[in-house]
């Protein structure tokens, strides 16, 4: 699915499942929500914290989807196409950082 196959396909799951879109500052609050659920099973899975009994069972990639979910709600309600802004931001980053990261010894 591209990118583009997805704000469509979520829109389409937003009309036909959803009713409406929640306002933007509340899909903001949503995405903050969901990121820290990413970060929480990450820090215990894969950081230093011990991991919680009720967590072990938290599929990563299903909380990667959420937030996933809601940054294209977010992009299709203020006229994002993430298409066109991921290679324009794709773009910016090889002529910024082409050789930065080869020539940074840190990464050897």
């Amino acid at each position: 699915m591209t990118l583009e196959q997805a704000q469509k396909t979520v829109d389409n799951w937003i009309k036909e499942y959803g009713v409406r879109y929640f306002n933007e500052l509340t899909n903001m609050a949503m995405l903050t929500e969901e990121v820290g659920e990413v970060a929480r099973i990450i820090a215990r899975r894969y950081g230093e914290q011990s991991e919680k009994e009720s967590d072990k069972n938290k599929d990563l990639g299903e909380e990667m989807a959420d937030v996933l979910f809601v940054l294209l709600c977010l992009a299709n309600q203020t006229g994002v196409d993430l298409t066109d802004a991921l290679n324009k931001n794709l773009e910016n980053k090889t002529k910024r950082d082409g050789e930065r990261h080869h020539n940074n010894p840190k990464l050897k």
